[in-house]
Order: structure tokens, then C-alpha cells, then sequence
């Protein structure tokens, strides 16, 4: 009689994911990409292949079916955080804006579309522009075990899904190529709008006039 793989342990590997996403916006990849006179159509190409690069890690970390499964799910998420951290920071280079991406910028792209209700907070649309509003080290932990909690819950579905071989690999692919997708969409209406210096952050944010971004 098959049997489904056990589930990892239920405190380690939530933990593990929070501090997977941590490192994931703890540092921002540096770019060689610069500013593109036709950004909309560079943004395009970086997101493309970013987009295929997530799909084929994926996959490939996929492979393993029954109860290895479980040991490759951590290690896919972490490899296609890696590779959309670097994106953002390529479309933020093709859109000029290098210099003043942040983590909080960082953390909104990765996860909005995924888990948009943790990350709320950290933009509002203030007009036709965006302002990133910064927070302290301990609040961006805080919403990384909110993050933690979501993905959580997305990567145990997504197990059951490695027992059958070479099926789930492709549908671990698919969804890869479909989050960075997600990411590259979300980076690129960001830096595409601008953002608000920081400076108008306390000023901006206090009359309580603007809606958070959704």
C-alpha cells in the first residue's frame, strides 16, 4: 500500500521557511543592469528570463518523488528567492533606481501577490507614485513570520504534489515560472510609477488619507 510522505516536523520547518525568507531580503544583489532608454521592453526581457531560470531551478529540485521530496522544498524556495531577488534588482536598474531599492522594496515585490496581507503596510499608492515606507529590522522579522505562515501552508500543499515523479516536477515548474512572473510584475508597476522620497514618509502617512495598496 503507498503511503504519503510523513509531513516535516511541525515547529522546525516553519521555522527554517521565516528564516529562509529573512536571508532572502536581508541583502540586495547588486546589478550590471543600468538605465534602459526603452525600460518597459528591457523589463520584459529580464522578467522572461528570470521567469524560465525560476522554472528550470524548480523543476530540477523537483525531481525527487516519495519522502526525498520533502528534503528538496526548502532548498527550490530559497534557489527561486535567489533568483527573484536578483531580478528585482536588474528591473530596478532598467528603471534608474538602483540606488534607493530597499529591503522594504525588496520584501513588497517577493511576496505581495503571494501573501499580500503581511506586506500591506510597507507601500501606499500615494497618487500616481508609490511611497515605501521603512521599518525597523524587528518589524520586517515580524512580517517575515507572517510571510512564513502563509508559504507555509502553500509548500505543504505543493508537497503532495512531488509523490508522483516527473508530474510534480513539472508542476513545481510551472508554478515557479508563474510566481517570478508574479514578482517581475509587481517590481516593474513599482519602479515603473516611481517612488516618493523618504523623506515625505512621516508627513505623507500620518494624515491617514491614502489607503494602504492591495
Amino acid at each position: 500500500m503507498t503511503q504519503l510522505p510523513a509531513k516535516p516536523d511541525s515547529d522546525s520547518f516553519p521555522k527554517k521557511i521565516v528564516e529562509a525568507i529573512t536571508g532572502a531580503i536581508a541583502r540586495i544583489p547588486s546589478t550590471e543592469m543600468t538605465e534602459s532608454p526603452m525600460p518597459a521592453e528591457a523589463a520584459r526581457n529580464v522578467a522572461r528570463q528570470a521567469s524560465l531560470k525560476a522554472a528550470a531551478a524548480a523543476g530540477t529540485l523537483g525531481l525527487p518523488a516519495g519522502p526525498l521530496g520533502w528534503l528538496t522544498i526548502l532548498p527550490e524556495m530559497m534557489k527561486v528567492w535567489q533568483i527573484q531577488t536578483q531580478m528585482v534588482a536588474d528591473l530596478a536598474g532598467v528603471y534608474g533606481q538602483t540606488a534607493s531599492l530597499s529591503r522594504e522594496q525588496m520584501t513588497y515585490c517577493l511576496f505581495r501577490h503571494g501573501a499580500a496581507m503581511a506586506v500591506r503596510d510597507l507601500v501606499v499608492r500615494m497618487g500616481e507614485r508609490y511611497l515605501v515606507k521603512q521599518v525597523s529590522l524587528q518589524a520586517l522579522q515580524v512580517i517575515a513570520k507572517k510571510i512564513g505562515v502563509k508559504i507555509t501552508q502553500q509548500a505543504l500543499g505543493k508537497a503532495l504534489s512531488r509523490w508522483v515523479p516527473v508530474v510534480g516536477a513539472v508542476g513545481v515548474a510551472g508554478y515557479a515560472y508563474y510566481d517570478t512572473a508574479q514578482v517581475a510584475k509587481t517590481a516593474i508597476e513599482l519602479f515603473e510609477r516611481g517612488i516618493e522620497p523618504p523623506e515625505n514618509e512621516t508627513r505623507r502617512l500620518g494624515t491617514g488619507t491614502e489607503p494602504p495598496l492591495l
